[in-house]
């Protein structure tokens, strides 16, 4: 078995059959994201089946079905590197990490240069799909801080959801490009610097796109919200 640094996991995930945090009884939230729909399929066929620690909540085949999803963001998700859409793995995983998600990229193409971009943009693991899949959970479980045959229970709530028709809020040139570069994975400060303005320029922006949403009946005031109303309105590409 090769080890956890050749597989590409992050420090967060060295420490396979170690694990001694717990998270409170209840089960990962997981997403899967894969264009492949037999292998969607095969991997939530054997999760749901024989991982019990993780609630199966999203099974994607594009980049946008999951961030629309009403269960997005999720604790974990499984990102396929090779999508057949013009959405880089950098800024899959930083839209993610940026929700408060964690990553685990499974790929069929194992290369340094794969490896590196999608562990340099914030993913906690980089593993190939050739990998047997209790393999493959006992990575997420250590990254999650899972200790195997606990308790669980289904004690999670979505996150809620725009309204069913939402009103779309008139934002500003500079408040769109803000929100754009916050929600893929930015801070405040590297939005300004993106940006060339100043950091209270930055954070006004951000202030003000806040506030509209708020306004429009559709809450934005924790980042895993804006980035909900951000992929609803179509500012995630």
């Amino acid at each position: 078995m090769s080890s956890a640094s050749e597989r590409g996991v992050t420090p967060a995930g060295e420490t396979l059959g170690a694990v001694t945090i717990t998270r409170q009884g209840r089960p990962v939230r997981l997403a899967l994201l894969d264009d492949h729909e037999v292998l969607l399929d095969s991997l939530s066929s054997w999760i749901n089946a024989n991982a019990p620690d993780f609630d199966l909540v999203v099974s994607a085949n594009t980049w946008l079905k999951l961030v629309h999803s009403d269960q997005f963001p999720t604790d974990l998700v499984f990102v396929d590197f090779q999508l057949k859409e013009p959405v880089s793995i950098e800024a899959r995983v930083r839209t993610c990490r940026a929700a408060g998600a964690k990553v685990i990229v499974l790929t069929s193409l194992d290369t340094r240069e794969a490896r590196e971009r999608a562990l340099d943009s914030g993913a906690s693991a980089f593993l190939s799909k050739s990998l047997p899949m209790n393999e493959v959970m006992d990575v997420a479980r250590s990254i999650m801080g899972v200790e195997r045959g606990a308790s669980l229970q289904k004690d999670w709530r979505p996150l809620p959801s725009g309204a069913t028709n939402p009103t779309r809020p008139k934002l500003s040139q500079g408040e769109v490009e803000a929100l754009k570069l916050y929600v893929s994975g930015h801070t405040t400060t590297e939005v300004a610097t993106q940006m060339n303005v100043q950091y209270e320029t930055a954070k006004t922006y951000l202030r003000r796109v806040r506030e509209k949403y708020a306004k429009a009946n559709r809450p934005a005031s924790k980042k895993a919200e804006l980035v909900r109303r951000a992929a609803e309105d179509g500012y995630l590409q």
